[in-house]
């Protein structure tokens, strides 16, 4: 009985301890955010203090998401097909493998038209209802596509063809963080593009992707993270703070200083007025820019608030990010007509079909996948 009892209470403070490290969903009060921004601020006052800190942050997410091994350029043999003629770019399904038995699931969207390598984005979507197959994602990677970038849009586990899992595992972060090097792999490695010009682009759990993979992955060169860089909200689903990112045993931190991790390149915040993301112009941006002015980079990160707006990747977002990555990127701004970008149905951007069934050496299951991922750290 003791022998149990004494398990028992083990098994509760693991518990405890482990939601201790966590901080998840409005973990303060916009009241407590901005003193702990406040009291985060006087940790640095120098590039030389940033670089330490940022060097403690980037850490602390390899070793909480447990992908210290994870190397970026691993060889990616991609399975494209089902191409798509459409008003000035093109459109396919790719499936790739991220780890023995996993599969990554997307669409390559591309210019009809153009010469040498040019740049490319690599796009995850948040949550919602049509996710990768919906109007905000697919209206986006097209028209970009036309502007003149190479677009991957890829599932999140759990979602569109991407049913190995459910999404909500208890590692769910740590698999996206894996999945997003890969699909970063697969652009890269891609002929037509220009490695030195690639940027990530996602609203809500999918900007969640977006600062973590542009905090963790120096491949990236612009990082456009839209309506979700907020200092006292920390994500609403296990795929954005369940696993311990945020507190380690020498430091704790917040999605805002991890967004601040990609100084000093160029970063673009999208905000509205009705979500987390309403104190943006008055708290997260200022002290992101004057992380940035420790770089003479101030003018590298801007942002764009729409206070009448919802939280979304609507038309009015979908231009901020065109207008910024035209500048940063070289794109076509002129092409930027979304009258021209279709909205395909769901059966022509599915990935596996009879002709191109999921691998056979795909796992399948919740235990499957955790027994995998137990065995990567």
């Amino acid at each position: 009985m003791k022998n149990l009892m004494l398990l028992v209470f083990l098994f509760l403070f693991k518990v405890a301890f482990t939601q201790a490290q966590l901080r998840q969903g409005a973990f303060f009060t916009p009241e407590q955010s901005k003193v702990e921004m406040e009291n985060l601020a006087k940790l640095y006052n120098s590039e030389a203090d940033w670089k330490k800190r940022a060097n403690d942050i980037k850490k602390g997410i390899r070793e909480g998401a447990e992908v210290m091994s994870l190397k970026p350029n691993k060889k990616i043999n991609a399975t494209i097909h089902s191409k798509k003629m459409m008003d000035g770019y093109t459109v396919e399904n790719v499936f790739f493998e991220s780890l023995p038995g996993v599969y990554v699931t997307g669409n390559l969207y591309k210019p009809t038209q153009f010469t040498g390598k040019i740049p490319a984005v690599l796009a995850p979507h948040g949550h919602g209802n049509d996710l990768r197959f919906g109007e905000a994602t697919q209206k986006r990677c097209a028209t970009m596509a036309r502007m003149g970038a190479v677009v991957f849009a890829y599932d999140m586990i759990g979602h569109g063809d991407m049913q190995q899992c459910e999404h909500k595992i208890a590692p769910a972060l740590k698999l996206q963080t894996i999945n997003s090097t890969r699909a970063l792999d697969f652009l890269s490695q891609l002929p037509e593009v220009d490695k030195k010009k690639i940027a990530v682009s996602g609203e809500s759990g999918g900007g969640t992707q977006t600062f973590v993979l542009a905090a963790l992955d120096n491949r990236v060169a612009v990082s456009v993270p839209v309506v979700m860089v907020s200092n006292y909200f920390f994500g609403g689903c296990t795929c954005e703070s369940g696993m311990p990112i945020h507190v380690r045993p020498g430091h704790a931190t917040t999605n805002v200083e991890i967004a601040a991790c990609f100084a000093p390149k160029p970063m673009l915040l999208v905000s509205d007025g009705d979500d987390w993301t309403r104190f943006t112009p008055d708290l997260e941006f200022p002290h992101i820019q004057r992380i940035y002015s420790f770089f003479d980079a101030k003018k590298e990160v801007e942002n764009v608030h729409l206070p009448l707006e919802k939280h979304d990747y609507g038309p009015s977002k979908r231009k901020a990010a065109y207008d910024f990555l035209s500048n940063k990127l070289g794109l076509d701004i002129s092409m930027a007509d979304e009258s021209k970008s279709k909205v395909l149905p769901r059966e022509e951007l599915t990935v596996f079909n009879i002709d191109n069934p999921l691998p056979a050496n795909a796992l399948k299951g919740n235990d499957a996948i955790l027994s995998l991922l137990k065995t990567i750290k």
